[in-house]
């Protein structure tokens, strides 16, 4: 049992100190019994050390935000007293002790200050009895993180925990790789004999994370997306070279990105403001002083600020805030030419550049037929789950706000009409693309591309309209660009098959990609953008774009 701290009794106010009749002299009060300096009051245990006592007063910062919380309007009720004992020779508590002994409230409060630079949520966070569970569960998370190039040499390597994880593991994947194929890298999840592996590649890059606990697996893979993002926006592009490049930003930003194999500060602004990115005069001055760091000897302001993704004091000539729309459709359609699926993947992009701590407010005029929403953390969920409407106070910058997928879609803007036939080793090809549903804007970047099976040996094609290559992998590629007006663009040509083949066994899938500018396909549109504080001169405006994602017609 551990021992109880209680505050100093207080006197009531109704109780006088002096007697009434004399103001000279007090009242006497009855003897009380003396306690020896080994009694004491209160139930102790025997092991108890009084040097390994703690208290903790869990009174959070002064909020001076707008923004309204639970706090401010008095539903959590905070205490003044706890108390924590420390059964190791130390003198600090340790932070998972003490936590373990808060209140339900400041514990909420504590813990939202240390995951306020979190990966984004598709739900509300955790309540107070799950925080306790997760700090109570295992600690350890992600053990090591790898960058693999597409040759499978390992660029980089970062160790997270105490326990190394071997190169041996990199190796081990690679083989699989080379044995497997392609279908081996299209696995996010992956069981070793000795860890679990995720992994995502980006622009060649393999970015590969090893644990050997059980984890949440779209957590670590997520982590990966950010690192993969944050790189990009750091190094302005991602390959081999630019990674050898800047060694040393990358590896400080993973030190700042994830401690002890868990995500910390992932939010661009915050990282930007730490870490500086690279340019000319800091490569200069890195060779000329020979310190090669960039780190800042200052904690970001936002750290400690209610809305962490958002830097502080920021101030511009123009306010500027700009939302686009951004689609990719998916469809299948079968050899028969029905649509299998269609559906769209959309982003709602906001590049902001407002002065002050801006309070936005974005509505649409058909939010029902969105499915699968994910918002950024600056999003709250209450307006969104009444009423629709996303309510936010925005990074500075460009950032990807929510994510949504529509699904079920009836139609899709153009069409491929593919016929193959084959008889005494000659293959005949003929295809067609044209305009089924005109969105009411230009289709331009329109492309067929398919891989010709590996029993041709000669491929003979031509178009009436656009450039046709053919690849030394046997990947053809079509490129219409845009859709004449006085004809339909059409391919043809011959396939010479393998000696003794005479007919046509593997029939090829045509990738389709197209660009439309000014359209959401989805049928998704903005109502309005209001602002709270409202600067001066303030400049609004939207845009939609959609591009193609994984459109296959089958032959």
């Amino acid at each position: 049992m551990f021992p109880l701290i209680s505050p100093p009794p207080q006197v009531a106010a109704s109780q006088p100190l002096l007697s009434p009749s004399s103001s000279s002299q007090p009242t006497l009060s009855p003897p009380q019994p003396t306690l020896s300096p080994t009694q004491s009051p209160l139930p102790v245990d025997p092991d108890f050390q009084p040097e390994n006592l703690c208290v903790v007063l869990p009174l959070s910062p002064l909020n001076l935000h707008p923004m309204t919380t639970r706090s401010k309007n008095g539903i959590s009720k905070r205490k003044a007293y706890s108390a924590s004992v420390q059964f190791v020779a130390s003198s600090q508590p340790t932070l998972m002790f003490v936590l373990l002994f808060l209140p339900n409230s400041s514990l909420k409060t504590v813990l939202n200050k240390l995951f306020a630079c979190h990966l984004h949520y598709s739900s509300p966070p955790p309540s107070s009895k799950g925080l306790r569970k997760l700090f109570e569960a295992k600690r350890e998370m992600l053990q090591c993180i790898f960058l693999l190039s597409d040759s499978g040499e390992v660029m980089l390597e970062k160790q997270l925990t105490g326990h190394r994880v071997d190169r041996s593991i990199c190796a081990w994947f690679w083989d699989q790789i080379v044995s497997q194929g392609d279908s081996f890298k299209q696995q996010p999840v992956i069981a070793s004999p000795t860890h679990y592996l995720f992994q995502i590649v980006r622009e060649g890059i393999t970015f590969l994370a090893c644990t050997q606990v059980e984890m949440p697996p779209l957590m670590g893979i997520e982590f990966l997306c950010r690192v993969a993002d944050v790189l990009s926006d750091y190094l302005e592009g991602l390959n081999e070279d630019v990674i050898k490049d800047n060694f040393v930003i990358v590896y400080e930003l993973l030190d700042e990105m994830i401690d002890n194999g868990f995500p910390l500060t992932t939010e661009p602004n915050i990282l930007r403001e730490m870490i500086a990115p690279p340019n000319i005069v800091s490569k200069m001055l890195s060779v000329v002083t020979g310190n090669s760091s960039n780190v800042s000897n200052t904690l970001p302001g936002a750290t400690a600020s209610c809305v962490p993704w958002r830097t502080t004091d920021v101030k511009y000539a123009n306010n500027e805030v700009y939302v686009d729309l951004v689609e990719e459709m998916d469809a299948i359609i079968n050899r028969d030419g029905v649509l299998v699926k269609c559906e769209v993947y959309g982003e709602v992009q906001v590049n902001s550049h407002i002065t002050g701590v801006p309070d936005l407010t974005l509505s649409f005029t058909n939010p029902s037929i969105m499915d699968d929403v994910r918002f950024h953390p600056c999003v709250r969920f209450r307006p969104w789950e009444s009423h629709h409407i996303l309510s936010f106070v925005p990074p500075d910058g460009l950032f990807k706000l929510m994510s949504y997928r529509v699904k079920k879609l009836k139609s899709t803007p153009i069409y491929v009409k593919p016929q193959i036939t084959s008889d005494d080793g000659t293959c005949r090809v003929n295809v067609m693309v044209g305009i089924r549903n005109d969105p009411g804007k230009m289709i331009d970047s329109i492309t067929v591309q398919f891989q010709l099976p590996s029993c041709v040996l000669s491929p003979d094609l031509t178009a009436n309209h656009g450039a046709v290559t053919i690849f030394s992998n046997k990947m053809c590629t079509w490129s219409i660009d845009r859709i004449p007006k006085d004809r339909a663009p059409a391919l043809s040509g011959t396939l010479m098959l393998e000696t003794g083949l005479k007919r046509l066994n593997v029939f090829p899938t045509f990738q389709v990609g197209f660009r439309i500018q000014g359209v959401a396909l989805s049928g998704l549109q903005l109502d309005k953008l209001d602002l709270r504080v409202v600067p001066s001169r303030l400049y609004k405006g939207f845009r939609a774009f959609t591009r193609s994602g994984l459109y296959e017609v089958r032959s």
